[in-house]
Order: C-alpha cells, then sequence, then structure tokens
C-alpha cells in the first residue's frame, strides 16, 4: 500500500481503544507477565506508546517541519517507560495513552501535510536521513507490532495450558 495520511490517521485513531479494549479492566496477571527476562509486559508497552507520544513522533514532525538549520531528532528512549513507576493502574495509563495520542492527532491534522511537506526531512541518530512520509508509517507499524506484540505475550500465559494445540496457535511458538 502507498502511504495515505488518511489511512494512516485510520490507524493512528483506533490504537488507544484497541489496546484499552484488550487490557482494561484486567487482573495483574495479564497485565504485569511478560515473556521473560528483558522482555516487556502489556504494562511495559503501553508505557512505551505513552514515552513515544511525549517524545518520538509529533517531535520529530516538527524538526522537520521547522525552519530550523538543524534537523537532527533527539534519540528516543526506547526503554524510559521500564523506569517509571509501576504502581500508577493500568486503566489510567489508558487514558493518558488516549488523550495524548487524540491531541497529537489534532496537531498532525492541522499541520495540513502536503506532498512537499512529507517529503522534507530529518536526521534520525541511527538511520541518518529519513522523511516525513517515512516516520508517519513507522508510526503506524509500530502501532500495529505493539498491539500484535501485546496479543503474543497474553497468549504465551497459556503456552504450557494448551498441551497439543500449541501445534495450531502459532502466536505461542513466536
Amino acid at each position: 500500500m502507498i502511504f495515505s495520511l488518511g489511512k494512516s490517521i485510520e490507524i493512528l485513531e483506533r490504537t488507544p481503544g484497541v489496546v484499552t479494549a484488550l487490557l482494561q479492566g484486567l487482573s495483574n496477571e495479564w497485565i504485569f507477565n511478560n515473556e521473560g527476562a528483558d522482555t516487556w509486559s502489556p504494562y511495559d508497552i503501553i508505557g512505551h506508546y505513552i514515552e513515544g507520544e511525549k517524545t518520538d513522533w509529533i517531535p520529530r514532525m516538527r524538526i522537520i517541519l521547522s525552519n530550523d538549520d538543524d534537523k537532527r531528532f533527539v534519540p528516543f528512549d526506547r526503554f524510559a517507560q521500564l523506569k517509571n513507576d509501576k504502581n500508577k493502574p493500568i486503566d489510567a495509563l489508558l487514558l493518558d495513552f488516549a488523550e495524548l495520542r487524540k491531541n497529537n492527532i489534532q496537531e498532525l491534522k492541522e499541520a495540513n501535510l502536503n506532498e512537499e511537506k512529507l517529503n522534507k526531512k530529518g536526521i534520525h541518530p541511527e538511520f541518518g536521513e529519513v522523511t516525513l512520509r517515512q516516520l508517519l508509517a513507522a508510526w503506524v507499524d509500530h502501532d500495529l507490532n505493539h498491539i500484535c506484540q501485546i496479543s503474543r505475550v497474553m497468549a504465551k500465559q497459556y503456552k504450557d495450558e494448551i498441551g497439543p494445540w500449541t501445534k495450531y496457535i502459532a502466536i505461542v511458538n513466536k
């Protein structure tokens, strides 16, 4: 599929609702369990979404669209959420994520992006030059990646319990 801002917004607007429907009100075993050492729980993933809303996608769009000569992105700490207090209830995190995303989608829409703006470039700390189009497409795929990750982490909680069905339930074998 060729990048489309409208189609991208379709996914970006839905992500908070999807993860809220999946996680809201669940017991801690579903929320805090992960896949083992150095892996993330659904709680961690929601924290990661929040960090991205605050410091990654829209801040980088602002850098690309700015009149500043320096288009270097501030490095994104992909693990910042692991340093946060784990006492905040998941439902509160989900609300925070939804509110931040709503505001960021509004700013995205108000940017009045056109082909010229989508082709503007910023400097990623690892990848070098990237276009705004690539950044926004990556935001969509980032959302979808973590929705899959949440589902996989949760599915693996019952891997030992499903017995022979592990043959047919591929998600627990990834």
